[in-house]
């Protein structure tokens, strides 16, 4: 098994860890890397890059102050049941990111592949990502997405 670490973007503080996930599959870390966010405790973290470094996985982070925990639930290390992705429309001006469909995949390429896709067609409307994020708290990933004037 692999170690994933994150760290903030701290160079004068020696890019201290975040958190670390040590033993943790290759699939969950490609999930991961594909995340724009991370949302852990009461706390949201913005992914700035990722690396690999002596064989441990790294994704550097910022703490995101404008994002809120809407469910402060706390869960460490989540006993994840299959791989949920939910596709919710971002909407920032109303802060209500409505759920549009809610996926889950026994498959961890096909997960990531939804993940990176930077559009996705669901009920008749074509969806374009803006970012993606892991929450820990609630045990998903989520696709936040807008519609386009697509209609298929």
């Amino acid at each position: 098994m692999l170690r994933l670490e994150y760290r903030f973007l701290d160079e004068e503080r020696g890019f201290p860890i975040v958190s670390y996930y040590d033993p943790i599959s290759k699939d969950e870390i490609l999930l991961r890397f594909a995340c724009d966010y991370l949302v852990q405790d009461h706390k949201v973290y913005e992914k700035t890059s990722c690396a690999i470094e002596d064989g441990v996985y790294i994704i550097y982070v910022k703490v995101d102050e404008e994002k809120k925990i809407k469910n402060p639930g706390l869960i460490f290390m989540p006993d994840w049941k299959g791989i949920r992705i939910e596709v919710r429309h971002y909407q920032k001006e109303t802060k209500k990111d409505l759920l549009i469909h809610s996926f889950t995949f026994f498959d961890s390429q096909e997960a990531l592949a939804h993940l990176m896709s930077d559009f996705i067609y669901l009920e008749g409307k074509e969806w374009e990502k803006l970012f993606a994020e892991v929450d820990e708290n609630r045990k998903v990933y989520v696709y936040y997405a807008q519609p386009t004037s697509a209609i298929i």
